[in-house]
């Protein structure tokens, strides 16, 4: 039975022990990378032969790179057994990797502790085409992009509430690192209690022959993902807004701190615009949508994007920051003002671009291929986010600034929304049907 609300969804089990799961794995992920990075650029880097300005990246680029590398296998093991026993399966792993990790603080190894990065990253490969399965299988289509949306705005707070509690806690003196292991092994016991309460699932592709071969499995996922032409599109779409959310969460401490004389605390709080943004723009997608898949918001919200984006490129383009902005004075700062407005829309926007294109995918793809096209759409989005920080590197080198990298953004993504209402049709039809609903 079909709940009147996303809201509802929270009272259920087909939701609720997910939504907990996906939180709790999310927020650990977190806690661990970021109290690592605190512990890299303080401490540990004086135990490697390599600066902190490398690890730094280094570390992002370890926990991404199992998405490429093992997200052929997710997807066949999603359908080809029980979701529900895997994601169980997935987090007792969980549970022995940060306990590795508690061993990797003791000893204060940097090399181990990338080693368990890397399994962290592992582990969330595996968890990803299993969640989203899952709400495809749990929900009727009216609770899609619901759902969907409260999965983002989870995800988003977890990310945002684990980012500033590793911080936190790897910033307690003398038991730091104590601190830190005991959190994410409680974390990982606690999402392993909600993973026990997920309702079981159908093996949808029971006769699946799994591929172990890493190079031959993931070219055969990309051609069968190809062969859903219309779906593929959207799944690159979804990867383009992850190469824009990467970008702008690169280059938005440098733009406050060298266009706006911002301090510590002040990026810390543009950051977190980002967020609340993406949280609020999560909310509002089902009742946007009328509660249906609703491909008409994507262009709009792509619009959305490309304006706020802009418009920083014009706050920032001429401004000389000649004293520094605190807390106090950001909001009584015009710039300020507009800066820290812009980022909230552009997180909105972001959550009402990407809501509807998960959910559409969801409901149109076989369900017998389902997580196999999802790991194929991990693939695309970890690929899109090292070209986001290539691209970075290389406009920054060419002499643009981080405002002119603004407008980049902008331009870009107005490119990417031209090319998308010209190769898919329905864009651009549901947008008119949503400006005009008498005429649907």
């Amino acid at each position: 039975m079909s709940t009147k609300n996303q809201f509802g969804l929270l009272r259920t089990r087909r939701f609720l022990p997910l939504f907990i799961t996906q939180f709790l794995g999310a927020c650990n992920d977190n806690v661990f990378r970021f109290a690592l990075v605190i512990f890299v650029t303080f401490d540990l880097a004086e135990k490697t032969s390599l600066p902190a300005s490398y690890l730094v990246p280094l570390s992002g680029v370890i926990f991404i790179a199992p998405f490429i590398l093992f997200s052929y296998l997710a997807g066949q093991l999603a359908d080809r057994y029980d979701k529900a026993a895997l994601v169980r399966v997935v987090k007792t792993t969980e549970i022995f990797v940060m306990a590795a990790a508690a061993v990797g603080l003791w000893w204060q190894n940097v090399v181990f502790l990338f080693c368990v990065l890397f399994l962290t990253g592992a582990q969330s490969t595996f968890f990803g085409p299993l969640k989203y399965a899952l709400l495809a299988e749990q929900l009727d289509e009216i609770e899609l992009t619901g759902g969907n949306g409260l999965i983002q705005m989870g995800t988003t707070v977890a990310i945002l509430l684990g980012a500033s509690a590793g911080g936190a806690l790897a910033s307690i003196t003398a038991v730091s690192y104590w601190a830190v292991a005991t959190a994410v092994i409680a974390i990982a016991i606690a999402g392993r209690i909600s993973a026990g309460f997920i309702l079981p699932s159908l093996s949808l592709a029971p006769n699946l022959e799994v591929n172990g071969n890493v190079l031959s499995a993931t070219w055969q996922l990309v051609r069968d993902s190809w062969s859903y032409r219309e779906l593929f599109l959207l799944m690159m779409m979804i990867s383009w807004f992850w190469f824009l959310g990467a970008t702008v969460l690169s280059v938005v401490p440098s733009f406050a701190k060298e266009q706006l004389g911002a301090d510590e605390q002040v990026v810390t709080l543009l950051n977190a615009a980002l967020t609340i943004g993406i949280a609020g723009g999560a909310l509002t997608c089902e009742r946007l949508s009328r509660r249906k898949v609703e491909l008409g918001l994507v262009p709009v919200a792509a619009l959305g994007i490309s304006m706020a984006a802009t418009d920083i490129y014009f706050q920032g383009s001429d401004l000389a920051a000649e004293s520094v902005l605190d807390l106090s004075a950001l909001f009584t700062n015009p710039t300020g003002i507009r800066v820290f407005a812009a980022l909230i829309l552009i997180g909105a926007c972001g959550a009402v671009y990407i809501v509807p294109l998960y959910a559409a995918i969801q409901a149109r793809v076989e369900a017998s291929f389902r997580a196999r096209l999802i790991s194929a759409l991990n693939i695309a989005n970890a690929i899109f986010m090292v070209a986001s920080g290539v691209t970075t590197i290389a406009l920054l080198a060419a002499g643009l600034s981080v405002a002119e990298i603004f407008l980049f953004l902008g331009a870009s993504n107005a490119v990417v929304l031209a090319g998308s209402l010209y190769f898919v049709p329905e864009f651009s039809e549901r947008w008119r049907a949503l400006l005009a609903p008498d005429k649907r």
